[in-house]
Parts: C-alpha cells; sequence; structure tokens
C-alpha cells in the first residue's frame, strides 16, 4: 500500500479511486448494503471525513461502486453485440452481460453476497444506470424506461436462478425473453 502521502498531488481523483478500491473489497465480502464507513476509513487510510468529502455517504459510494462495475461489463458487452440488431442483440447483450457478471470475481462475490428477493436486488433492478446501460446494450428504446428495467430484471433472475446449463439459457432467452422485446424494437 502506498504510504500516508497518498492524499497528496490530485486528491480527489486518488482519494476517490483508493476509497471506491477499499469500499469494492468490504462491499463483495459483507454485501452491498452493510458496507462500515469506520472499517472503510481504517482500511483505507483515511477519516470518515476524507470519505465524505471525497465519494460522499453510503448511498453515495454504493451507487459509485455499481457504476464502477457495471461500466466494465458494459464496454465488455458493447464490444460483443455493437453491430447486432432487434431480438438477436437482446439475446446477445443478456447472455454476454450474464458471462461477464459470472467471468467478474467482485461481482460473484457480490451477488453471492446479495440473498435472492431481498431489498437489495430491488434496489439493483431499480437503478436508472443500469437501465441506460441495459437499454444501450441491448438495442431498446432509451424514451420508455420500463423494457431496460424489465432487461436488468431478467439478468438478476438469471444470476440467481440459472438455468441448468448455457443452453438452456440462450433457449429460454430466445424462446421467451426477446420476442418480449420485439414490439419494442
Amino acid at each position: 500500500m502506498p504510504g500516508d502521502d497518498w492524499l497528496v498531488g490530485d486528491r480527489r481523483a486518488a482519494a476517490a479511486e483508493r476509497i471506491y478500491d477499499v469500499a469494492i473489497d468490504l462491499m463483495a465480502r459483507s454485501g452491498i448494503n452493510e458496507l462500515d464507513l469506520d472499517e472503510l476509513a481504517r482500511r483505507a487510510h483515511c477519516s470518515r471525513a476524507t470519505i465524505y468529502r471525497y465519494v460522499g455517504g453510503k448511498r453515495q459510494i454504493r451507487d459509485g461502486v455499481v457504476a464502477l462495475v457495471a461500466t466494465r461489463i458494459t464496454e465488455t458487452v458493447r464490444s460483443q453485440v455493437g453491430s447486432m440488431t432487434g431480438p438477436e442483440r437482446v439475446t446477445a447483450a443478456i447472455l454476454s452481460t450474464l458471462a461477464a457478471i459470472r467471468s467478474e470475481p467482485l461481482c460473484r462475490l457480490m451477488i453471492a453476497s446479495i440473498r435472492g428477493g431481498t431489498r437489495e436486488v430491488s434496489l439493483l433492478a431499480q437503478m436508472p444506470l443500469l437501465a441506460e446501460f441495459a437499454a444501450e446494450l441491448a438495442g431498446l428504446p432509451r424514451d420508455d424506461p420500463e423494457p431496460a428495467r424489465w432487461a436488468v430484471r431478467v439478468v438478476l433472475s438469471l444470476m440467481y436462478w440459472p438455468a441448468e446449463s448455457d443452453d438452456a439459457e440462450r433457449q429460454l432467452v430466445e424462446s421467451f425473453v426477446a420476442p418480449a422485446f420485439d414490439q419494442r424494437l
């Protein structure tokens, strides 16, 4: 770990990066809503005041961590679905997102720390940023957020209740999910 001078220089960027790195680790271990700011301050080698000054409170940290992880996943999926359209794009976006989440160690830990059916899952399903990413990746209209929110819920559902195989998931998405979006594309 860097020494005590980690706040020297471009303080805002360095502080935020350091705090988010530690927050990601803590949230992956204890849950997305169980972040302890005293523990975060101790592990980031700063005060609670520094945390509030540079990244905000628990809600802002949670939203920031989700945004960082979602952005990484979105960049990966965007490169895979960019030239596709219609139901093919919806299917590929959902399946590629699932694969990216499942291959990301942090995501696996965060998902494992959240029990299915809890308020935390509902919170993720309702995050506007995730709906924006879903709309972009699946090629859904941006003026109607409901289809994108539903796509987020489909991904979360398959994360918590996966089909017996990748092929079975593909069949489910192709047969039941993609056609539901067909009218909106």
